[in-house]
């Protein structure tokens, strides 16, 4: 925590992000990186471990993930401002939209920016998911676990709360196993030492 830091830079950096930024909390998170690594107010490490607790905790991850960098850069305060900053421009975009957009929503300018902007949301939700993986130990486990995932969620609609709660129990299950053959090999090396 800095106190350095002003609230209203934290305020200005993620509303900023929250008012250019369309397709919700995965399309914010290498912005956000971006932003507080390069003003020096996390380092790369850190920011990577509020993305994997944003993710973790349940709500709504543009908010998780401001809530949680604000923290870590001015405590409390700055939990508050951070995530006041990325949600009020949403709302108050939302709110004037839903106000208008009736009127226009059949508008072929209107339809052809939404066609452009899909393209982008989805190269910065693959951004962050690459920007995500650099920082991981891969081996064949783990990209096979990760291409499965991908098949099941996007060809067979598999629900991810499914594949989840199966990850979690087969991780569970292999770390209870290694527990009591990792004890076993302990004490028979000291039983052989005495």
């Amino acid at each position: 925590m800095d106190r350095n830091i002003s609230l209203w830079s934290v305020f200005g950096v993620f509303s900023k992000i929250g008012t250019f930024t369309i397709g919700g909390g995965y399309v914010m998170l290498p912005l956000i990186g971006a932003e507080v690594t390069r003003r020096g107010w996390l380092s790369a490490e850190d920011y990577k471990d509020v993305t994997i607790l944003a993710q973790s905790a349940p709500g709504i991850l543009a908010i998780n993930i401001a809530y949680y960098t604000g923290y870590r850069i001015r405590g409390v305060k700055g939990s508050v401002v951070a995530a006041l900053g990325a949600a009020l421009p949403s709302f108050l975009i939302i709110l004037a939209i839903a106000m208008v957009f009736t009127g226009f929503k059949d508008n072929i300018y209107v339809r052809r920016f939404f066609q452009g902007v899909r393209p982008v949301a989805v190269a910065l939700i693959l951004s962050a998911a690459l920007d995500m993986a650099k920082g991981s130990d891969w081996n064949w486990w783990t990209a096979a676990l990760a291409l499965g995932t991908v098949f099941l969620v996007a060809f067979l609609s598999v629900s991810p709360i499914w594949i989840i709660l199966t990850v979690i129990a087969g991780a569970v299950s292999i770390a209870a196993l290694r527990g009591r053959s990792g004890r076993g090999r302990t004490d028979g090396k000291e039983e052989d030492s005495l």
